[in-house]
């Protein structure tokens, strides 16, 4: 893979959708006293960097005489959705296994994206069982098998995301820092692997979920490493297993270089550029930018940074659950498990330790602990987050039992 044939990709890709943008954000850039530039992948036309790996692969494929194949893959994601709009551009027949329990937004705009050309298949109820369907059906018909990320094709079109940012950077301007997302690699082998000589190698930085390090966890390790468990909210990058090919690419880079970012704090990304930019992201596509408070003004300052926005397939469903972990992270919101006598005055005494920025969201008795006292959920949010501090004091003077359970993952997924 050559820069050259990195760029005859890209120049091909022209004819399937334009280059997506390559924007300086004033807002991040004042923040952090540097020049941050947002190569907008989530403005492709399935608003994902995932139409350029697929678009490349087929073009290789038609190319070498493949016209005749049917395509398939599995994915309930951004990779099925480029999947689906390549077949449609290239008048192909593909079929798309997704797992039982995607949800029907979804599959309806993968449906969308391909029309006639593409055939659905439900299959199982996780992803390795609609995975193993999806390779049977290509064995039984003769078929060709679409990887999301662990091949030489989709790591040079994704590599045009890098060709894009040299054209669209000021003449003469080179990045002093690239920050991309992590999932199964292909992104960042592509452009990693184009920026070599334009990028110091300290220069690259990856951002991977707190709860899928599977990049990080390989490069401590000096090989692949398969993860036993990976927390699926950062849906678009939680991957169990780097791809070979892709770890072979990065394996030079210091674990150091991958960031792990708390799901929560994506949360607040995703909040925070939605009601400021008005830019919708995923999960996925928050983790860039996420990366930057990690990385810190200090060390920023100055600097000119591109941090690549993978992509904005967000499910507006999920923002009642996104807004909460954002204002828990950020400290906004707690809950507690209070043990309040049963006596008349018992609960007006409690609301009169509440602060005038304190606010009840939540308020649930749960069982009876004991013949005269109960135990009652309460999730409080407030303004600021110092108020905390001055309410558990109050709790403390008023001799008031009391458990913070915000943190305590068993507790929350139980009850919360």
């Amino acid at each position: 893979m050559t820069k050259a044939e990195i760029n005859n990709a890209a120049e091909a890709m022209r004819g399937l959708f334009p280059a997506t943008p390559l924007q300086l954000n004033d807002y991040l850039s004042a923040r952090y006293g540097a020049e941050i530039w947002l190569k907008r992948e989530d403005l492709s036309p399935v608003r994902s960097y995932k139409i350029r790996g697929a678009f490349n692969f087929f073009r290789k494929v038609i190319a070498g005489g493949g016209t005749e194949k049917v395509f398939v893959c599995a994915s309930a994601g951004n990779h099925a959705q480029g999947f689906a709009y390549v077949c449609r551009h290239f008048q192909v027949h593909g079929v798309v296994f997704m797992p039982v329990t995607t949800p029907q937004q979804k599959i309806d705009k993968t449906r969308a994206f391909g029309g006639e050309y593409i055939t659905i298949r439900l299959f199982g109820d996780f992803f390795d069982q609609c995975y193993a369907a999806a390779r049977r059906h290509v064995e039984k018909i003769d078929g060709v098998m679409v990887p999301p990320f662990d091949h030489p094709d989709i790591i040079e079109g994704q590599a045009t995301v890098a060709a894009e940012i040299v054209e669209q950077l000021p003449e003469g301007a080179t990045p002093d820092m690239v920050i991309m997302p992590v999932g199964g690699g292909g992104l960042s082998a592509g452009v990693t692997g184009y920026l070599r000589d334009v990028v110091s190698p300290e220069g690259f930085v990856f951002a991977e979920p707190a709860g899928a390090p599977s990049l990080r966890r390989s490069l401590e390790a000096g090989e692949v490493v398969p993860l036993a468990k990976v927390d699926n909210f950062v849906d678009g990058a939680a991957v169990a297993r780097i791809g070979d090919l892709n770890f072979a690419a990065l394996k030079g880079f210091a674990p150091e270089q991958v960031l792990l970012l708390s799901e929560n704090a994506i949360c607040v990304t995703i909040t925070e550029m939605l009601n400021v930019e008005g830019v919708v992201l995923e999960p996925a596509g928050a983790l860039s930018i996420t990366a930057l408070e990690t990385i810190g003004r200090k060390r920023l300052a100055g600097k000119r940074v591109v941090a690549v926005v993978s992509g904005g397939n967000f499910d507006f469903e999920r923002l009642p659950d996104v807004k909460e972990r954002a204002m828990r992270y950020a400290g906004l919101k707690k809950y507690f498990i209070l043990r309040l006598a049963q006596r008349p005055g018992a609960l007006r005494d409690f609301l009169n330790l509440l602060g005038p920025e304190d606010d009840i969201a939540r308020f649930e008795y749960l069982k009876k602990s004991a013949r005269n006292f109960g135990s009652i959920l309460i999730g409080i949010e407030t303004r600021n987050s110092g108020n905390f501090a001055e309410l558990v004091e109050r709790f403390e003077n008023a001799g008031m039992g009391y458990e913070d359970i915000t943190e305590n993952e068993i507790l929350s997924n139980l009850i919360i």
